[in-house]
């Protein structure tokens, strides 16, 4: 744990030393052990000189640091927040089936809105459940497969067609159980075939499939091959696919029949045969209305939240090494606010 030690040195402003290379790198160079299990010993930053600014104006950078990581934060959790709201409108439309119970029960009227329910799609739902293969469904739907709305475009390109500054995404890059995709590598140095994919196409993680690393694509660039590209077949389907694909159930599903021991993987072919039911493309084109603002959204956090840490990335060496003033690093943020 780092700490500031009393009237010498503020807590945040030792945190931000610990990122500077200056500290950073030497505390690399100072690992010891063998490869795998390195550390770095809990005395090897005692004899290392720094500049230390008087309190003040380490509490100034510390805030001028803090307040770009609070924004790339903040951005994370409206994220978060968005994907929630569409996994919940999706499971109440195409699992739960709520729309339809609630024109059954009396609950939502022609002309009401209900959360989630706005009220001049109240006639794209029916008013009952009748039976199929996969349960109770809403009458004039039908039963099919993901294969059936999406397809895995194999755009397969090898090393030296690939610019070296082409965005590449790899599984590394990919979190887990989140469709937001806020990290990606370069193209430089790679030495194998990968696939071509577009922004707001959907990336799925074949490898270990149970890692559920699902997303939505920010930028258009190559991937891996153990990711496969999933395309739905038209706009309308948009949602209704990034709702299935990303779900629990299908990524257990994904897991349960894929092959390997040590390294298993699922496969397009296994993907899209998942059994869904299929609501008529005028009921899938307006979810995909509603949820389609939410991933614009993310996106557009995604690549403010990179700008930040660019940002926060050049102005730290700066202010820690004295090159570049407090006073002048707000001014420069005030203008880049404007």
């Amino acid at each position: 744990m780092i700490r500031g030690r009393d009237g010498v040195s503020d807590t945040d402003y030792a945190y931000y030393l610990t990122k500077w290379e200056g500290v950073s790198g030497y505390a690399i160079s100072q690992m010891t052990g063998t490869s795998g299990r390195q550390r770095v010993p809990s005395e090897a930053l005692d004899h290392l000189k720094v500049l230390l600014p008087p309190l003040s104006e380490q509490r100034a950078i510390a805030h001028i640091l803090g307040a770009l990581d609070d924004k790339i934060e903040l951005n994370r959790r409206m994220s978060e927040t968005l994907e929630a709201m569409a996994r919940a409108l999706f499971k109440a439309w195409f699992v739960d089936f709520e729309p339809v119970r609630a024109k059954m029960e009396g609950r939502w009227r022609r002309g009401e809105t209900l959360p989630g329910l706005p009220a001049h799609l109240y006639d794209l739902f029916p008013d009952r459940l009748v039976d199929s293969e996969l349960g109770e469904i809403p009458k004039g739907w039908g039963v099919g497969t993901i294969g059936d709305v999406a397809e895995h475009n194999r755009r397969s390109v090898q090393p030296g067609q690939i610019a070296p500054d082409t965005p590449y995404i790899a599984l590394e890059h990919m979190p887990r159980r989140c469709i937001a995709l806020p990290e990606w590598g370069m193209a430089d140095g790679l030495e194998s075939n990968k696939f071509r994919f577009k922004k707001g196409e959907i990336l799925f993680g074949k490898l270990r499939p149970y890692f559920h690393k699902v997303g939505v694509a920010p930028i258009d660039g190559v991937c891996s091959t153990d990711i496969v590209v999933v395309t739905p077949r038209s706009d309308e389907w948009f949602g209704f696919v990034l709702g299935h694909v990303s779900s629990v159930a299908f990524v257990e599903y994904t897991n349960a029949g894929s092959s390997g021991t040590k390294m298993p993987r699922t496969s397009w072919e296994d993907m899209a045969r998942y059994e869904v039911v299929l609501p008529p493309e005028r009921l899938a084109a307006a979810f995909a209305g509603l949820v389609r603002p939410f991933i614009e959204q993310i996106m557009c956090r995604i690549h403010e939240s990179r700008a930040l840490a660019t940002l926060r990335d050049t102005l730290l060496p700066k202010l820690i090494s004295g090159e570049l003033r407090v006073k002048d690093a707000e001014t420069f943020l005030e203008r880049v606010a404007a």
